[in-house]
């Protein structure tokens, strides 16, 4: 992507320099030129901005880091397209100044135990905000956890986040590519399936990083690094520095466990323990917080509002004792004035009482009566104010209206200010809202009996547009907008999204291809790729042993392709482990995926190898049992 340092994007934000690249996107620092203060804004490479998936990617990572507010998480301020300036799609976030983890391990190597638990606190706490929103990274890696001039860690780099609150559009194997090898748990390499607890073994896989400086699997390409984080078990971080605490290995080796049912279920779990572990290795630390301005506990809140309650009442009561005490003269003339005014209004509603009568007497029956407004009242309103004085509601005229709402009186006949005789009946005419139409389902149909069904309905096809779809045949409906079952104005334009067919991807075979290659190229073609792997002596491993279907030139987008990987010869040469300690021995054999059975003779208290069975330089299968002999 070219530099565009110096632009204006959406005529805010002034792009300042280069802070960082990737094969996604680069990050600028800029300037806020209507809130004056500096930002990063992230901006996707124009060549991936026609893929849709990696545009939603894009677009999720911001949703999915402003669903979360907490201090060590990275914050998400803007989010757009640039308009009328280099067409660019751009997420804007603070901007941190400093470095990342991977710079401070890099420049450091293995932190101090009390230093690595002070940089991991805060990244466990973001992670554990994150989970409990339903949210997973999906790429946790010291590459995307930021340190602060001022020492404040924040986690980055939501790109391949996913949730309930976010939606997912990205394939499960897709992330697997997406993601760092170094950093995958077993079951998003063999299956591309990922949790809470995938979360948990990168972060597992960090701390051990943290401790001892290096990651715990190393090899001459990405497939064996991943096929090394499915056969093998991580090492114990005590092995690379024997002065980690056990309980440290522990809370590593429960986080990285190859069964993610024996991991903790997700951040918050690995969280309460390790806040246990720190109190034990360093009592003096009473919070793993990050130095924040924390609320008043209910408890505290409680005791002010029951203090403020108190005070307000003594208030109360000294008011009332004051008027008791010097009003009462008040209060008695008062009570007299009360006694004079029930009299007088009592004389006044007989003098009224003996009016009304006279004038029925001389006027008769059949005198006029004045109708009130009811324009605009609802219909039982409208009923009770005829009905209490002596006239009688007729609402079987019921209308669409666009402006009154249903139930409420448009007009009456006679109306306001008109005269009835009493008794009459005055005719309402009573808004039944406005008149909508609820759009049918017309999915699968075809263009023809769609606009047939919409004109029986009173509505009329608008807009119409063509996609591909993944099941439904050329020329079938596939959507419309409004969608269905939502309501329309009569002779409301619908508009409609009308079936190309099934999009058909070209497809050539990968066997004897690296297997990366092959995952990358179908899943960016729209296919579905499901991996599995065995052993061959014939194909290298990581490369491609079959796949299906195979022979093929064309594919239906969206269809299932398998691929079996290579895992290497299905045999493994025995080595030499003579003279090692018994538990050098074990670990090499078992990395290898070996079973161990030792057989012990003699006293001597530092037992080495004495036998290997079978020998060293023969072959045999992984998962196979070789005696060792120590004295």
């Amino acid at each position: 992507m070219s530099d565009l340092t110096g632009e204006i994007i959406d005529d805010r934000y002034q792009l300042l320099k280069v802070v960082a690249a990737g094969g996604m996107a680069t990050i600028y620092s800029a300037m806020d030129l209507r809130l004056d203060r500096p930002v990063a804004v992230k901006i996707m490479h124009s060549h991936l901005a026609s893929d849709e998936d990696f545009v939603n990617r894009f677009i999720r990572e911001a949703k999915a880091a402003a669903a979360l507010s907490h201090p060590n998480i990275v914050a998400i301020q803007d989010q757009g397209w640039n308009i009328g300036g280099a067409p660019a799609i751009f997420i804007v976030m603070e901007l941190v100044e400093g470095f990342t983890l991977r710079d401070l391990l890099n420049e450091q190597g293995a932190l101090k135990v009390t230093d690595a638990l002070r940089y991991f606190a805060p990244i466990l706490s973001a992670m554990t905000a994150a989970h409990k929103k339903g949210i997973l990274h999906r790429d946790i890696k010291p590459e995307n956890i930021l340190i602060s001039k001022d020492g404040r860690v924040k986690v980055a780099d939501f790109g391949l986040a996913r949730g309930a609150q976010v939606g997912s559009t990205l394939t499960a194997e897709s992330s697997v590519i997406l993601g760092s090898v170094s950093y995958l748990s077993p079951e998003q390499v063999q299956r591309g399936i990922s949790d809470a607890r995938s979360d948990v073994y990168a972060l597992g896989i960090v701390l051990f990083e943290i401790l001892t400086g290096a990651k715990p699997f190393d090899g001459d390409s990405p497939i064996q690094i991943a096929l090394r984080h499915v056969n093998e078990n991580i090492p114990a971080p005590s092995t690379l520095k024997k002065e980690i605490p056990a309980e440290l290995d522990a809370l590593v080796l429960k986080a990285t466990a190859n069964n993610p049912d024996k991991r903790f279920k997700d951040a918050g779990q690995m969280q309460d323990e390790f806040q246990a572990l720190v109190q034990k290795l360093d009592p003096k630390r009473r919070q793993l917080s990050l130095e924040l301005d924390l609320p008043l506990q209910p408890a505290k809140v409680e005791k002010v509002l029951r203090k403020a309650r108190k005070e307000k009442a003594k208030e109360i009561t000294v008011a009332k004792e004051h008027t008791k005490t010097s009003n009462t003269a008040e209060i008695r003339r008062k009570k007299k004035l009360s006694r004079r005014v029930k009299r007088n209004r009592l004389i006044a509603v007989t003098l009224l009482l003996l009016l009304i009568l006279g004038a029925y007497k001389t006027f008769g029956g059949g005198a006029k009566i004045q109708v009130p407004s009811v324009a605009g009242m609802s219909q039982d309103q409208a009923t009770k104010s005829l009905s209490s004085i002596g006239l009688k509601a007729d609402t079987s005229e019921q209308i669409f209206s666009e402006d009154v709402p249903a139930g409420t009186v448009i007009t009456s006949n006679p109306a306001g200010g008109g005269k009835i005789s009493t008794g009459g009946t005055v005719h309402l005419q009573i808004s039944k809202g406005a008149d909508r139409i609820t759009v049918p389902d017309l999915t699968g149909q075809t263009l023809d009996s769609a606009t047939a069904l919409l004109q029986t309905l009173g509505l009329r096809v608008g807009h119409t547009s063509q996609s591909f779809s993944t099941h439904l045949e050329l020329g079938l409906i596939i959507s419309s907008n409004p969608a269905t079952g939502a309501p329309a104005r009569r002779d409301q334009a619908i508009d409609l999204v009308v079936s190309q067919g099934i999009q058909q991807i070209s497809v050539s075979s990968y066997v004897g291809l690296p297997s990366d290659q092959a995952l990358n190229e179908l899943t960016n073609a729209g296919l579905i790729v499901s991996s599995t792997y065995e052993y061959s002596a014939t194909i290298p491993i990581g490369n491609v042993i079959s796949q299906s279907p195979a022979g093929v030139s064309q594919l239906p987008k969206g269809t299932k392709v398998k691929l079996v990987i290579s895992k290497g010869p299905g045999s493994i040469y025995i080595p030499n482990i003579y003279s090692l300690t018994q538990i050098k021995a074990t670990t090499i054999l078992e990395n290898l995926g070996f079973k161990v059975k030792v057989h012990k003779i003699g006293a001597s208290k530092v037992k080495t190898v004495t036998n290997v069975s079978p020998a060293v330089g023969q072959k045999a299968k992984p998962g196979s049992v070789v005696t060792i002999t120590v004295g």
